[in-house]
């Protein structure tokens, strides 16, 4: 029975000197597949690399990350689009709107995000999005394109109640859990009893946003066990039941990967 971490970044840097064994203590763990979201034109070839080098395993994804947009943004997304019909991708992403670090790119942004939720529906991918301080503004960008016609993910979610609320209204978006759930603070566990739990795809973020116990480390594949124990927890299921349904919602979004879909549920 094997888990699918659906956002890790196992192309950077962070695992230069080690991704090879990273991957295999995964594999070993009984995680079977990776999804990989873009960041920006620099990180396209060492996350292809990646891809060509475990086939079947690692699966890209195009997109430009909401805090690498800039001036220039036209001509990063005229590249990426390019690019969209010469290999197989499972996803758009990750994009999105981030008013966090800086709100004085928010029409960049917003613009960005919103042609990037046309490819989405353009090529009946889904779109895996990335929101900090920014629901309203990604809420507003996905009415104006098209609810009923997108279906994806919100990484890495850890939003309020009122928020997940909207997001099961659009009916065809699921909720991405990563680390942050396993957090002694974290309100997001009640706030997913609000929820069932065919609504949550599992996620490392790797190497970022560790899960308990290994705060404070570089994030990694094998840490997703964690997550879904968490998980399995809030639900009151079995790990293995847990595993067996996030592994199904996963399937079910990301369609366009045959052979993950063909991997025994």
């Amino acid at each position: 029975m094997g888990i699918i971490d659906t956002h890790c970044h196992l192309y950077l840097k962070d695992f230069d000197t080690d991704r090879e064994d990273v991957i295999r203590a995964a594999r070993a763990a009984g995680i079977e597949g990776l999804l990989l979201p873009n960041i920006d034109l620099s990180s396209i070839e060492p996350m292809h690399a990646l891809c060509e080098h475990y086939p079947g395993f690692a699966w890209p994804m195009m997109g430009l990350h909401p805090t690498s947009v800039n001036e220039d943004y036209p001509a990063v997304l005229r590249k990426m689009e390019s690019l969209l019909h010469t290999r197989p991708y499972c996803a758009i992403g990750e994009t999105g709107i981030d008013l966090y670090w800086d709100k004085t790119r928010l029409k960049e942004q917003k613009a960005a995000f919103e042609e990037q939720l046309r490819w989405s529906i353009d090529l009946d991918l889904p779109v895996v999005i990335h929101t900090r301080e920014a629901f309203p503004e990604v809420f507003d960008s996905i009415y104006k394109v098209g609810k009923d016609k997108l279906k994806g993910v919100f990484h890495s979610f850890s939003g309020k109640e009122s928020q997940l609320k909207e997001i099961n209204q659009l009916k065809n978006f699921k909720l991405g859990i990563g680390g942050v759930v396993t957090y002694k603070n974290a309100r997001l566990p009640e706030t997913l009893t609000h929820t069932g739990i065919e609504q949550i795809v599992l996620e490392t973020d790797a190497p970022f946003l560790p899960p308990v116990p290994y705060r404070g480390k570089r994030n990694e594949p094998l840490y997703i066990r964690e997550t879904a124990a968490k998980i399995a927890s809030i639900y009151q299921l079995p790990f293995e039941e847990t595993v067996r349904i996030t592994r199904t919602n996963t399937n079910e979004l990301f369609k366009k990967i045959c052979p993950l879909n063909r991997l025994s549920l």
